[in-house]
């Protein structure tokens, strides 16, 4: 059952409350569990760790059976948190390829997309 978001709400060890609140997340809010690290140039140059993933920034897989690939964004799925790479595929028993979902945390950010609003604070 669907609950409000609780902005009281600090934290649990219990698994089944920490999905509940992502879970209930609204919308304004879901960003925030889309975030993916920066390398490590990217992180001295805006001096940030992570931000949001966005269509058509270069990632590298760095965890799973797609690990060391690199990648556009292809798409962002908001609803399940998961994000959609261009060249990570499975082949279909059909014939055929298909886009693997993969979750933000197994992702490294390799090139950003150019954007001004993106680092309100960047210096460039």
């Amino acid at each position: 059952m669907k609950q409000a978001h609780s902005t009281k709400w600090k934290s649990s060890t219990q698994p089944r409350k920490q999905r509940k609140y992502v879970h209930n997340l609204p919308e304004h809010l879901i960003g925030s569990q889309l975030s993916v690290h920066l390398s490590k140039e990217l992180q001295q140059k805006y001096k940030t760790r992570a931000v949001r993933v966005r269509t058509g920034d270069k990632v590298k897989v760095m965890r799973g059976s797609h690990k060391g690939k690199e990648g556009k964004v292809e798409g962002v799925d908001t609803t399940n948190y998961r994000v959609h790479v261009a060249k990570v595929e499975v082949a279909k028993k059909q014939g055929g390829t298909s886009k693997y979902p993969l979750r933000p945390s197994n992702l490294m950010i390799v090139d950003l997309i150019s954007d001004k609003r993106r680092f309100k604070n960047a210096k460039e």
